[in-house]
């Protein structure tokens, strides 16, 4: 039923085309896992604290549990089961999978697109609240990464195998 309370919003993802026919107050994590049963992002806290619904926007890190589909439409969505390459893993989730970098799994595809997103942020220059030096973003320091990865949560306390995981991944 056509209305003014809903639009057809297009998405990319994962390299797949989808155009859905959504109400207009759908965020875009709902349209991803209920209307296109793409389950990686995963909902947590539903208040975009916990980073568990994270995936890559255009190329850049995105809770999407805080981001209105309409407002994305056209844009290109990759979650984490999007980022390898047929049976190959992505780097970054190789490290995880290596470095023992999940214990429950639930906030892994999060965490695993955070840490992409982050570590192209840190590839073209973006300094973060703990960069010392602003000339050279690129040092890959345990604080960096900490700082830049805060807004993913992991209730089993991984913390430290995902820091690994990505010291990893980076080199």
């Amino acid at each position: 039923m056509k209305s003014a309370h809903f639009t057809d919003v297009s998405l990319r993802v994962d390299g797949t085309d989808h155009t859905v026919h959504v109400d207009n107050r759908i965020t875009l994590l709902d349209l991803l896992r209920e209307h296109l049963g793409v389950t990686a992002p995963k909902k947590g806290c539903d208040h975009g604290q916990c980073g568990s619904c994270t995936v890559l926007l255009d190329g850049r890190r995105a809770t999407t549990c805080l981001a209105f589909a309409v407002a994305h439409d056209g844009a290109e969505v990759q979650t984490a089961a999007g980022l390898g390459e047929g049976d190959q893993l992505h780097p970054v989730a190789q490290a995880f999978l290596e470095h023992d970098g999940f214990q429950c799994g639930y906030c892994t595809p999060g965490q695993i697109c955070s840490a992409v997103g982050m570590l192209e942020e840190i590839k073209s220059g973006s300094p973060s609240h703990v960069t010392d030096d602003l000339e050279n973003t690129a040092e890959l320091t345990d604080a960096e990464i900490r700082e830049r990865m805060s807004g993913n949560l992991c209730r089993c306390a991984a913390y430290g195998n995902i820091l690994d995981a990505i010291q990893k991944a980076a080199r």
